[in-house]
């Protein structure tokens, strides 16, 4: 767990990379914008969120993730 609360924003570029490699061997789209906004698309979708949380103790930054039970408190 202490890997990703250092490496989550990771996550992002290696989904859209993961989704291009994918779509160019399923669809076999020749527009290159178009492949690379519905891969963006669905990588936003699956992305791990970051938001900040007011506590009695302070603000905190919580990560949840849809592949991810429990969310993750940073600081």
């Amino acid at each position: 767990m202490e890997l990703f609360k250092k490496v989550y924003w990771l996550i992002y570029p290696l989904l859209i990379v993961f989704f291009m490699l994918i779509f160019d061997q399923v669809y076999r789209i020749d527009s290159f914008l178009l492949k690379a906004f519905a891969c963006g698309f669905v990588a936003f979708i699956l992305s791990p969120r970051k938001k900040k949380i007011e506590t009695q103790t302070g603000t905190k930054t919580q990560i949840t993730w849809v592949f991810l039970k429990k969310p993750i408190f940073i600081d």
